[in-house]
């Protein structure tokens, strides 16, 4: 009786805005053409019909016109505040060979004020035609007044000028930290790269940024976010970007949902202060705690059994060793966190895996949620580990296309099969939550999508992708874009999929993704995002 009533409220209530005569993805396998807003949350979807009789004066009515409308892209692993301060720095991504990479600094440079450090960047060696790691002396000369300290695209490698080598304290004497390198040349002399821990060495030297530029890369991120349809995002940045939000927010401007995670080394403070992962609302909520395991393949870090083909004399980093990887995981789960893993290689994979192992069998319950960020290369043995704890596979698709210019290079044919194998994931019944890893790739969940349906470059090829047996179909994809991204933060109850009673979180394209070529999900721009029923980008006005 009671539902009776109040689904005859929801009849009774009008629609602020609504949307006809179009393809409306609801959720995975079920399509209608039209859907009803009525201020945050979804009101009706159904036939045009139904969704036109709650319609009043006042309602906007939208046709969509044969157009796609899905719930907004929810976005399960970015750094989303590194990613705005990229927007406002140099780009180094495509630079296209050391010549380039050093004009576009020393260009840079040259409207900064005397010691403002240059940082980001997202430099890419694997695009030059030596494939050879930048140094210090490319940068030197042009880079005189500025410390420079620009990252990989990967965040496992920083290249530093001289002055800011100096800035930090590291010279030729320094000792490589655990879990880090600091690359030297063959006299033993610094070429200003440091991989993974051994960034940390100079990330002390680093100024704090002010709020002010918070608030801006905060709002430049957003502004980005919203053109692509992304409503949603689960930030890991380095950067304490709590405050930035809450500012933002209080001030009108939060235009998509953040899920902030805290690095494992906030743990302590988080715990004395009370606060646990789900503290918030469905704007600002507190979420994982993220511990890294392993480096990057890209750098040449990620953690393997096996050495690399490329290069016999490593298998890797742990960038912890193993007895601290475990007590820091049974100590975030004993203490209520959810844990945020990154774990690339097949040994990082297995040893995390031991561990949610040991903390699960410690504290037996229902709905942890562990998560493994990457999940890059795993074991087919280790498959059924994950599903037998329902480890959510945090994946960023689009890793797969750009990576496979040089992965079998790095690792060989055999471990590239058992890499970025998202139909594997889902066929052992693995939940699984699809990200970009932005600023490392771009934002755009469109590339993501793509990436997943054909394994192949944007440029073309292989011919059939990458592997092709791991390609899953759109309907998939939009489904681990959104709902099973909301699964991995525990929101799924409340967003991710467009059924009456959740969160008016939705983003129109200007065609029918499912109608057109896979090569045009690239190009086919985002007409309209919608978050809380509140239009945050549109590209044109609506007819």
């Amino acid at each position: 009786m009671i539902s009776l009533i109040l689904g005859a409220a929801m009849v009774l209530q009008s629609a602020d805005t609504i949307f006809v005569n179009g393809r409306v993805y609801v959720q995975k396998g079920r399509f209608e053409t039209a859907l009803a807003v009525s201020g945050d949350k979804v009101l009706a979807v159904g036939d045009d019909a139904t969704v036109r009789a709650l319609a009043s004066s006042a309602t906007r009515v939208v046709d969509l016109k044969g157009r796609l409308l899905t719930p907004g892209f929810n976005d399960a692993h970015v750094h989303f505040l590194d990613g705005g301060f990229g927007l406002l720095s140099v780009d180094l991504r495509d630079a296209g060979d050391e010549r380039d990479f050093a004009a576009r600094l020393g260009h840079h440079a040259a409207g900064l004020p005397k010691g403002a450090w240059i940082l980001n960047g997202n430099w890419d060696h694997e695009r030059w035609p030596s494939q050879a790691l930048p140094t210090k002396a490319l940068i030197d000369d042009v880079t005189r007044d500025n410390p420079v300290a620009v990252n990989r695209l990967d965040g496992h490698m920083i290249l530093a000028n001289s002055l800011a080598l100096r800035a930090a304290g590291i010279d030729r004497t320094t000792k490589d930290p655990f879990g880090g390198t600091i690359v030297r040349d063959a006299s033993g002399e610094l070429t200003g790269v440091l991989k993974d821990n051994a960034q940390d060495l100079l990330f002390k030297a680093l100024p704090e940024p002010s709020r002010e530029m918070n608030v801006r890369a905060a709002r430049a991120a957003l502004a980005h976010a919203a053109s692509f349809g992304v409503t949603s995002v689960q930030d890991n940045s380095a950067i304490d970007a709590l405050p930035t939000y809450q500012q933002i927010r209080a001030e009108g401007g939060l235009s998509a949902r953040i899920n902030v995670w805290r690095p494992v080394s906030a743990m302590k403070s988080l715990k004395d202060a009370g606060v646990r992962s789900g503290l918030g609302d469905d704007w600002i909520r507190i979420g994982a705690i993220k511990i890294l395991s392993d480096g990057s393949m890209g750098a040449g870090t990620a953690a393997f059994f096996e050495p690399y083909t490329d290069d016999p004399t490593t298998s890797g980093l742990l960038l912890y060793p193993v007895e601290e990887l475990n007590r820091l995981i049974d100590e975030a789960d004993a203490a209520g966190f959810q844990l945020a893993v990154h774990a690339i290689g097949d040994r990082a994979n297995a040893l995390v895996l031991d561990a949610f192992e040991r903390a699960a069998a410690a504290r037996p319950r229902d709905d942890r949620r562990f998560r493994i960020e990457h999940s890059q290369v795993v074991r087919r043995a280790d498959l059924g580990r994950y599903a037998k704890l329902r480890v959510v596979a945090s994946i960023q698709p689009s890793h797969c296309i750009d990576d496979m210019r040089w992965a079998p290079k790095r690792i060989g044919a055999e471990r590239c099969r058992m890499a970025y194998n998202f139909k594997s994931f889902l066929d052992a019944s693995i939940p699984v939550a699809f990200g970009t890893d932005w600023f490392v790739e771009p934002l755009d969940p469109r590339l993501g999508l793509y990436a997943a349906v054909t394994r192949e470059a944007v440029e073309g090829g292989p011919q059939g992708g990458f592997f092709p047996e791991e390609r899953i179909t759109l309907d998939h994809a939009i489904d681990l874009y959104t709902r099973g991204s909301a699964y991995a933060e525990f929101a799924d109850d409340r967003k991710g999929t467009l059924e009456p009673g959740k969160l008016a979180d939705l983003v129109i394209f200007n065609d029918d993704l499912f109608k057109v070529e896979p090569k045009k999900i690239l190009t086919t721009p985002v007409d309209l995002t919608m978050v809380g029923g509140r239009v945050v980008f549109e590209r044109t006005p609506q007819p």
